[in-house]
């Protein structure tokens, strides 16, 4: 178990910020959590998918509660000693005084910073109303402000994700109303390779989180060339595991062979790293 240093953790956090580019890899539960700290990564960030996923639910908000969630950030965040940021979705409420209500419970978790979307959970109307987005950014602000923990906000712009038809054009003008809001990073997943310099320098001079979920052939050198200071990865590394299941436990249930068990991590090997940890 970690020592709970949130505030030092909290200021590695910013100035991981300040220049050049990290890896924010997703661990969605304790094990993976250690395993990516050993691994020598400077910060994690919690994925809301992954969990959701490891719960055999659906991602989102109907699906996952919002103290299952705190519950899953606060294990994470105690389970290491590097910064954590928490995917909290959009906040799990519609109104700002809500967002900066359960903004501040997810600030108790020890988080050194969260984000907050604009993606409505309403298939007819995807993305919240622009004013009412910003509000919803300028309540964790100042929720955030209030607790004077610093811990980081990211704005996120779901435009890609909900299908918009200008999905680049959209995220631009929203992240930059964000960016007035107080947020101190943006964020679009979905940004494809040949937008994201572009994409970046629309945003400039704040700190562009880049999302990596397929290989889509850059390194991370390549995404740091483009100027983003982030890369996270979402819900990949979860599903990369789930695909090695997946694929071993149909060979067993179709072929009757366990041909999906070669070069799997020894027992012995996993278990030797968690014991080392206690």
């Amino acid at each position: 178990m970690s020592d709970p240093n949130f505030s030092l953790r909290r200021q590695v956090f910013r100035k991981l910020h300040q220049s050049g580019c990290f890896v924010i890899p997703n661990p969605w539960d304790p094990g993976s959590a250690r395993y990516l700290q050993h691994l020598g990564f400077k910060a994690l960030a919690t994925t809301s998918a992954g969990f959701a996923f490891s719960r055999g639910l659906p991602d989102g908000e109907a699906a996952v509660s919002r103290d299952a969630m705190l519950g899953n950030i606060a294990e994470i965040a105690n389970a290491v000693d590097v910064p954590v940021n928490a995917d909290f979705q959009s906040g799990y409420a519609d109104d700002p005084e809500t967002v900066a209500a359960n903004v501040r419970f997810c600030i108790s978790t020890g988080v050194a910073g969260l984000s907050i979307e604009d993606n409505t959970g309403d298939r007819a109307n995807p993305l919240y109303d622009l004013p009412l987005a910003v509000e919803r950014i300028k309540a964790a602000r100042s929720a955030i402000d209030s607790s004077e923990t610093g811990v980081l906000l990211t704005a996120r712009a779901e435009c890609y994700l909900v299908g918009h038809p200008e999905p680049f054009k959209e995220s631009v003008r929203r992240l930059q109303r964000y960016a007035e809001a107080g947020a101190d990073v943006l964020y679009a997943p979905g940004v494809q390779r040949e937008e994201i310099k572009t994409f970046v320098a629309e945003l400039a001079p704040k700190p562009v989180n880049i999302l990596m979920s397929s290989n889509i052939g850059l390194r991370v050198v390549d995404v740091a060339e483009m100027g983003a200071r982030r890369i996270s990865v979402g819900s990949s590394l979860f599903r990369t595991a789930w695909t090695g299941f997946a694929r071993a436990a149909e060979l067993i249930a179709r072929e009757g062979n366990f041909t999906g068990f070669d070069h799997t991590v020894p027992f012995a090997d996993i278990n030797k790293f968690f014991s080392n940890l206690c």
